[in-house]
């Protein structure tokens, strides 16, 4: 039996300093592309919980783009593979395609939704026409002595197209077959980022990192003019037409994203991102879409934080922000409502459980991974703690969603972090290091080595690289010894778990196998037939019965396992691309799962 999907709470678009960042909307102006690690995401522009995941490249994404049509998506990643795939069913793949041997920067599609332009850092040619249903060649980019960075097509009859590339110029192309028409040198004196036509094929527009603007002529390709001379102060980055092509909008790394009018030749409304005369690197905005199809004038852009910033025509300020990981999630932990995901580059993040949307920790963040989220013990849940590889532990306001106080400076590389109702735990390679209201206040040194953490009320488990689980009981600040030793496991332990109640212990290993003890007494064995992983455990969670328990692993597996019935288990196979990081309960029947992807997902119990 399978778990079944139930929302996929998307990653953010992978974004890289100085480059652009495609962003694609359908022609309903319902979902907006991007791309994220090895994925493409879809994710619904009114209700961002709601999105799509095509998970078929094997290297990083770059671009995605929206057929015409609405029915394909075509995209591209760093090894020069293109692939075709549908975007209104199942999401087969139609084609996959080799370009050029390097990383795709940009690809259009025409306005019969049936060829593609493909441009990047290719060695022997920087781009390539093809057929989307067949992938042969129906032209040649040709013109450019450096990497191509866009490409747009006329929509319209007679075909053309544009790209503009590093060497400063743009190409322009007859079609179709696409053959080289004239090289556009001189407008530009630094790199071509963006390029677009506008909806009526009347004109075009190119911009670029000398914060340029210029306009030509649509059939021709012959300048028309600059516009807005001075007035961008960083590099453009996007460029994007409204749907009756009397504006368009522009992203810059000045932080700003403006509407244009073009006759006029002036910013006719500007947004400003951060504050302001505050330069913001995180603020500078590096792609932009004006989704057509829409009734609200609705403009999409994306910050260097891979945050999309939606923005309406009167409010200064982004009317929404939607925010998720670019990096892979590292770890993850569920107080009350909210659940708490950190990633490999130190961001953290509150996810509302019942909304699907994120927001960020603010203050004094993590600087790189974050290695352990924990909640507090106590009653309220107004607390929870991490730790990360920066060596620190910080404590969070789970209302507030804010770092508070100082972080605690370990002085160790964690190997996790759990928590009682007074103190927090956090285990290095040979002690267990007590913490109370953010100082050190207790050491426990240990003759293994700890690998992972968890508490409950007086009980304290440790696993460890000795394939033993070691039991301590916790009063006040003191830990002390009991002498039990769970000795079941045959690898190093990976995963701990206490129960809702206390009473249970489930147990991960680093070969996949699982097990489960009463956590009182003797510790007896429930049940060790839980073994259908076949990578390393990362995370497990019981449910608040106690009588199911979920578990996530490096073989990018999510599975729920029960007590009564022990060979009995429900799977999501291929839950995240390159492992699953976190699970957690969120409610009976439903279990959210975090991973290798950036992404959160939630996943029902058929029946």
């Amino acid at each position: 039996m399978s778990l079944i999907s139930d929302a996929i709470w998307a990653a953010s678009p992978t974004t890289v300093r100085g480059q652009p960042t495609p962003l694609s909307t359908d022609p309903k102006g319902e979902r907006i592309a991007f791309a994220s690690g090895k994925s493409v995401f879809l994710q619904s522009i009114d209700n961002p919980a709601v999105s799509r995941q095509y998970t078929q490249h094997t290297a990083q994404t770059t671009v995605a783009r929206f057929s015409p049509s609405g029915f394909y998506v075509a995209s591209g990643d760093v090894s020069g593979a293109v692939r075709v795939w549908d975007c209104a069913g199942e999401g087969a793949t139609k084609g996959e395609y080799h370009i050029i041997s390097g990383r795709i920067n940009d690809l259009a599609w025409d306005g019969d939704s049936q060829r593609i332009i493909a441009v990047g850092d290719g060695k022997e040619r920087f781009g390539h026409c093809i057929t989307a249903d067949s992938g042969n060649s129906v032209g040649e980019i040709s013109g450019h002595s450096a990497q191509v960075n866009t490409v747009a097509i006329r929509q319209q009859r007679p075909l053309r197209a544009v790209t503009g590339s590093d060497d400063t110029s743009l190409v322009f192309y007859h079609g179709a077959p696409f053959k080289f028409n004239t090289s556009l040198r001189g407008q530009h004196n630094r790199f071509v980022l963006g390029s677009a036509f506008s909806p009526d094929g009347s004109v075009f527009a190119s911009v670029g990192a000398d914060k340029r603007i210029w306009l030509y002529d649509g059939r021709t390709g012959e300048a028309k003019g600059q516009i807005g001379d001075g007035v961008h102060t960083g590099s453009v980055f996007g460029i994007s037409w409204a749907a009756d092509s009397t504006r368009f909008v522009t992203a810059s790394a000045d932080q700003t994203v403006r509407i244009w009018d073009p006759e006029a030749g002036k910013a006719v409304q500007t947004w400003r991102m951060g504050e302001e005369g505050v330069p913001s690197i995180p603020d500078q905005q590096v792609g932009v879409v004006w989704p057509s199809g829409r009734s609200d004038g609705l403009i999409i852009s994306v910050d260097l934080e891979g945050n999309l910033n939606y923005l309406v025509d009167g409010s200064p300020k982004p009317s929404r922000v939607v925010r998720g990981h670019q990096k892979n999630i590292t770890a993850a932990g569920l107080s009350g409502s909210t659940f708490f995901t950190g990633s490999y580059e130190g961001r953290v993040l509150a996810w509302d459980t019942d909304a699907g949307v994120a927001d960020k920790v603010e203050g004094d963040a993590h600087s790189n991974y974050v290695a352990g989220i924990a909640a507090s013990a106590s009653k309220d849940e107004a607390e929870a703690f991490t730790v990360g590889w920066d060596d620190t532990l910080r404590s969070m306001s789970v209302p507030n969603k804010i770092f508070t106080g100082t972080a605690a400076q370990l002085g160790f590389q964690p190997k996790g972090v759990a928590s009682t109702s007074e103190v927090v735990l956090v285990p290095s390679s040979d002690s267990i290091v007590v913490y109370a209201n953010g100082d050190k206040v207790n050491s426990l040194s240990v003759k293994y080595t700890p690998t992972c953490i968890a508490a409950h009320g007086s009980n304290l488990a440790v696993g460890g690289d000795d394939k033993l689980v070691h039991i301590y009981t916790v009063s006040g600040t003191d830990v002390k010894e009991t002498g039990t030793e769970l000795r079941r496991a045959t690898a190093p332990i990976s995963a701990l778990s206490f129960s809702t109640s206390g009473e249970k212990l489930a147990v991960g290993a680093n070969n996949g196998k699982i097990y489960a003890f009463e956590a009182s007494g003797e510790w007896k064995l429930i049940t060790d037939r839980w073994s259908a992983h076949t990578a390393r455990i990362t995370c497990l969670a019981w449910d608040n019965t106690e009588k199911f328990a979920a578990s996530g692993s490096l073989d990018t597996n999510v599975m729920t396992w029960s007590v009564e019935d022990p060979g009995k288990r429900i799977k999501a196979m291929n839950a995240h691309k390159d492992g699953v990081t976190g699970v957690a309960w969120e409610k009976a029947g439903k279990i959210i799962s975090a991973g290798g992807d950036a992404s959160v997902k939630v996943w029902k119990l058929p029946g």
